[in-house]
């Protein structure tokens, strides 16, 4: 519940008291530190495998600004031409090396796209020079909107935790959400009302085989 919704710790905790279950909301918290990483793992392990046959011809790259302890962070994401988010990534400066960094892990992941669409910022220029697919950046209003809609459940998200307070906890957090949040997330508005009931059966089905693991 805490990592599919919206909720904070005392969310989860009064949730699961109405359910019978008396624990603290430290206990949840310990349980996303202990099984979250393996749930993205074997989610992302999953998708990975059924992208080999759909390569990944178009990215979406944005940061957006992260307050830690009253620092300005910022977390930068990929996203695919589907909206799904690939890669998410926490650094503490917005330059070249950053971006350069952040685009390397991804392209260690899933390989090198077609083209490329981010916002007017400099660094993503400069990285791309030193990566040599300058050619297939692609820049414009309206075009970023897919990255843009991306950051909205991460939002949602940080409201509820009262925002982070380390950069690693919110590296590791990022990085579970987005598996979880790709893994349930389907495009309803362009399925149709009994295929978007069967995605969302399936992906529930495999969830609870993933946890019950």
């Amino acid at each position: 519940m805490y990592v599919r919704f919206p909720l904070s710790l005392w969310n989860v905790e009064d949730l699961l008291h109405e359910r019978g279950i008396e624990i603290c909301h430290e206990t949840v918290r310990h349980w996303v530190d202990r099984f979250g990483t393996y749930f993205a793992h074997k989610i992302r392990k999953r998708r990975l495998e059924g992208m080999k046959h759909s390569p990944q011809w178009q990215w979406h790259l944005d940061e957006v600004f992260v307050k830690i302890r009253g620092q300005t962070h910022y977390l930068w994401r990929a996203v695919d031409h589907e909206g799904e988010v690939l890669e998410s990534f926490v650094t503490k400066t917005r330059d070249k090396a950053s971006a350069l960094k952040f685009m390397r892990k991804a392209m260690r992941r899933y390989g090198n796209p077609k083209v490329v669409v981010t916002d007017k910022c400099p660094s993503y220029r400069a990285a791309m020079k030193v990566i040599g697919s300058e050619g297939r950046q692609e820049t414009g209003r309206h075009l970023n909107n897919r990255a843009e809609n991306s950051h909205l459940p991460f939002r949602r998200r940080e409201r509820a935790m009262s925002r982070f307070r380390r950069m690693r906890s919110l590296q590791k957090f990022v990085s579970i959400h987005s598996s979880v949040h790709n893994h349930f997330n389907h495009q309803r508005n362009i399925e149709s009302r009994a295929r978007f009931k069967s995605l969302r059966d399936a992906a529930l089905l495999e969830w609870r085989e993933l946890v019950a693991a």
